[in-house]
């Protein structure tokens, strides 16, 4: 009798997720292989569908953000640039679904590997005078931290506010013991969707990887660098961490404060005078940027949009450097398209990342590369975690996005798109550079003779993909 209750039960459940599919299911595929999961496997499959399978899109989980938009003032109203034109769609589409225009009055520097980046930060966090407010995915303690310590305490006795936001999952390391000092020296520190059981189904799989630091609304800071000593010292595996950020002075950095601030009130619902963020521009005719954002909570797939139009505007080239290729069918096909055309399509990927089920993943999509004409190289010299995008010496993406589903559907994400020809050369000279040290894969019919158990491997971690 009981066993007959739970399955009507488990049936009735069953059902109302299919209605909910059905109702809100994005693309047909994706809805097809959740109805299957479901009713082939019992119980497991609707547990999947509830952690992994919901369009937060349509839910809204967080309906907070609408109302923290109702805050902010309407954004200024920029002129269009005449020689950006060629760009004009790709601004456009970063307008409309970021709230961020094309800013100008900016300086702009590429900085490399964890060295110099965390002495330009420390630089520009002694030098605040009102507040600093930092969003980082993976937060841990060591020599980094501790050097972080000494300068808030200093700041915060100079009356700078500092805010703190690091996620509960990336940051899951982070001890009571070091948030207990933060908050004794005054920095307010809070976890973005705390990782707790009652919560598992919920938050567990929609992450902050954001990266950024924001000082005084003037300096700003975004890229692929975490605060973690993997970048100062060699990891045993998968070795150094080689990565790339970006230091903002002027404009653009209000637009990067604007996603803090955001994000700040998701996880704090602190009610922030925002009029004492005003825009900052001193730096006349600089380098042209926009913000770009995206999240589980967006109405639309930002990055991957902003991605597949940068691709698509390619006549010359398109350079990516990525940890993380794993496309969907829209990236997979703009990508051949363009190779197919004859614009030069290379990859730089890291010849192995910090999960052995993502490197079988990443490599199940070489050979649709190869047979496209597009080259593969593979970085030895370390394990890199850039995320850049350069094309045609004219617009290039720097920031926290991977080129997978997770950044697309499930994570929030933060870009800074750059409309400037000497950074796109600097970035190409720099591609070139790491080039010299991968290996270059673009023999298809040797690489499709590798072992059938490397072929295995590769199918099985690509039916996973979705989820990675």
């Amino acid at each position: 009798m009981l066993i007959g209750i739970l399955i009507a039960l488990y049936v009735i459940i069953a059902l109302s997720v299919v209605v909910s599919l059905l109702i809100n299911g994005v693309r047909p595929s994706k809805t097809l292989a959740w109805l299957l999961a479901i009713f082939t496997i019992p119980v497991g499959g609707f547990l999947l569908y509830l952690m992994l399978g919901r369009n937060r899109r349509k839910n809204k989980l967080f309906s907070l953000k609408s109302d923290f938009y109702k805050k902010l003032e309407p954004s200024k109203t920029y002129e269009q640039v005449s020689d950006l034109q060629e760009y004009q769609k790709i601004i456009q589409l970063i307008q409309e679904t970021s709230q961020c225009p094309v800013t100008q009055q900016n300086q702009v520097t590429l900085l490399q590997d964890g060295k110099a980046t965390f002495e330009e930060i420390f630089d520009a966090l002694e030098d605040a005078q009102d507040h600093i407010h930092l969003q980082y995915y993976i937060f841990e303690e060591g020599v980094l931290s501790e050097r972080l310590m000494d300068i808030f305490e200093r700041k915060v006795a100079e009356s700078v506010t500092i805010r703190l936001l690091y996620d509960g999952i990336g940051s899951y390391s982070l001890s009571k013991k070091y948030l207990k000092r933060l908050k004794k020296i005054g920095v307010k520190a809070e976890q973005f969707l705390p990782f707790r059981f009652g919560r598992f189904l919920s938050s567990l799989n929609y992450r902050n990887h954001r990266k950024i630091i924001v000082v005084d609304n003037k300096v700003g800071f975004t890229g692929g660098i975490n605060v973690t000593d993997k970048y100062l010292r060699e990891d045993p595996y998968p070795g150094k961490w080689h990565d790339t950020h970006l230091k903002i002075d002027g404009e653009a950095t209000h637009f990067l404060n604007q996603i803090f601030l955001t994000d700040w009130y998701l996880a704090t619902e602190e009610d922030i005078d925002l009029s004492q963020f005003k825009i900052e521009g001193t730096i006349n005719k600089g380098t042209p940027v926009q913000i770009a954002s995206s999240g589980p909570d967006d109405d639309f797939a930002v990055m991957e949009q902003v991605y597949f139009s940068i691709i698509n505007s390619a006549k010359k080239y398109i350079y990516i450097t990525n940890p993380y290729v794993i496309p969907n069918d829209a990236i997979m096909q703009s990508l051949q398209t363009a190779s197919l055309s004859g614009v030069d399509v290379r990859l730089l990927m890291s010849a192995t990342t910090d999960i052995k089920l993502v490197d079988w993943c990443v490599r199940a999509y070489f050979e649709s590369y190869l047979k496209a004409g597009i080259k593969i190289y593979l970085y030895t010299d370390g394990f890199l975690h850039s995320k850049i995008m350069a094309c045609d010496d004219k617009i290039a993406s720097i920031g926290t996005a991977n080129l997978d589903n997770r950044s697309f559907q499930h994570n929030y994400e933060s870009n800074a798109v750059l409309y400037d020809a000497d950074l796109c050369k600097q970035l190409k000279k720099e591609f070139f550079e790491d080039c010299k040290k991968s290996t270059l894969l673009d023999d298809h019919e040797a690489f499709n003779n590798r072992p059938w158990w490397d072929k295995l491997l590769e199918g099985m971690a690509k039916l996973l993909s979705p989820l990675l």
